[in-house]
């Protein structure tokens, strides 16, 4: 969107001047008779679109938080937008945020919204932030909807930290594992099998069928990595299809104990997302948009845009919910009750509450049935070498004798 400088004349007489983001001049002009400013000029500015941002940086979701509540506290102590924008771009030391910040407030300062200079930025400001910030500007109550997301991003990133501490020992140890016998079928059975063939030992079938995958890996080392890598990038190319996304996700949520992991995880987002949507009163089909959007699974999201089908047609939330069979019992009994009672956002919390511990335990329980699972594969595969190469050595022994 092009960059426009103004020169002005206030209510008062005096000289405005600045630049605003518009689509033309037209809607600059209207855009400023809304501020009750007398137009002197208009003219493109492309200078005034200050330095390029360029390809968007990913945004620590910790900084996000401390961003959200700095920025409430700034708001509440009756600080200006343009005032506290500035201060903590100033603070902040994430490289992703600083820049962001930077456009925010000089779009601000050229008579954009708040709302409109945080959706240019969709890589760090999502919808659901955007939409929250629309209607605390509606309301007029921007230092509490800013409190209340950053307690919405603290529950987001503290559930993210569990679960990646969880994982950080079998991945570890699948690392570890993975190297060290890479490099046994890379460099140490072939010595064994040089030995036993100038030795002339007859060797089983297991031992065979080890050294010729050594053989295998050590001079076709390219293929079995290129197999991952082209895995890898196939599923990632797969995933971006609908058709695709939609399978993988349906497949995510079948899958014995991860599928229940990935449930609970996604329906403790949509009722913490859905709860901190209402309370701030963003309008019913406008909030399940979000969530739909923000769900992480196309599954799910279509079951929410279910629920808006029916709402249109006077039904409750609850009912496609139910009937979508994604969602427990439990949740789909409380959004009903929320319902009756005018407390939907109430219950939502506390289904929110409720599955993140649920998803804490989940994750508990996975990492315990991760530990023996390794240990039984890899003891397998230990003892698979040890017993292929030690065999020809007690038929060896045997001969000799």
């Amino acid at each position: 969107m092009p960059t426009f400088a103004y020169n002005a004349v206030d209510g008062g007489g005096k000289t405005v001047k600045g630049t605003i983001d518009a689509e033309n001049e037209q809607t600059v002009m209207v855009k400023l008779h809304e501020q009750n400013l007398h137009i002197m000029s208009v003219s493109k500015d492309r200078a005034a679109t200050g330095p390029k941002i360029g390809r968007p940086r990913k945004v620590k979701l910790h900084a996000l938080v401390v961003f959200s509540r700095q920025f409430a506290t700034m708001i509440d102590a009756g600080i200006g937008i343009v005032r506290c924008l500035d201060i903590l771009e100033g603070q902040t030391r994430d490289p992703g945020l600083k820049p962001v910040l930077s456009a925010a407030k000089r779009d601000v300062k050229g008579g954009l919204s708040l709302t409109d200079a945080f959706s240019k930025h969709p890589a760090v400001f999502s919808r659901l932030y955007v939409n929250m910030v629309r209607a605390a500007e509606t309301g007029g109550i921007l230092d509490q909807i800013l409190d209340r997301l950053s307690g919405f991003l603290e529950s987001e990133q503290e559930i993210r930290a569990k679960i990646k501490a969880a994982m950080i020992y079998p991945v570890l140890v699948l690392v570890f594992a993975f190297l060290m016998i890479t490099a046994l079928f890379m460099f140490v059975l072939p010595k064994f099998r040089e030995i036993f063939l100038s030795m002339n030992v007859e060797m089983p079938l297991a031992t065979r069928i080890l050294f010729d995958s050594s053989a295998i890996l050590r001079n076709y080392w390219y293929i079995p990595f290129g197999l991952i890598f082209g895995g890898f990038f196939g599923y990632r190319a797969y995933s971006k299809t609908p058709r695709g996304r939609y399978q993988i996700d349906l497949l995510k949520l079948k899958v014995p104990v991860i599928g229940e992991l990935v449930q609970k995880m996604a329906v403790s987002r949509f009722s913490r997302t859905f709860a901190t949507l209402i309370s701030a009163g963003v309008p019913m089909m406008r909030s399940l948009e979000i969530v739909g959007e923000t769900s992480g699974n196309t599954v799910i999201s279509g079951a929410v845009d279910s629920a808006r089908t029916s709402i249109r047609e006077g039904q409750k939330i609850s009912q496609p919910l139910a009937q979508s069979g994604l969602f427990p019992a439990m949740v789909t009994h409380m959004i009903d009750v929320g319902e009756e009672t005018g407390r939907l956002s109430d219950m939502l919390a506390k289904v929110s509450d409720f599955y993140d511990q649920e998803v804490e335990n989940a994750v508990k329980a996975l990492t315990s049935l991760i530990e023996p699972v390794l240990i039984v594969v890899l003891g397998g595969i230990v003892g698979f070498i040890a017993i292929s190469i030690m065999a020809p050595i007690f038929k060896l022994i045997s001969s000799i004798n």
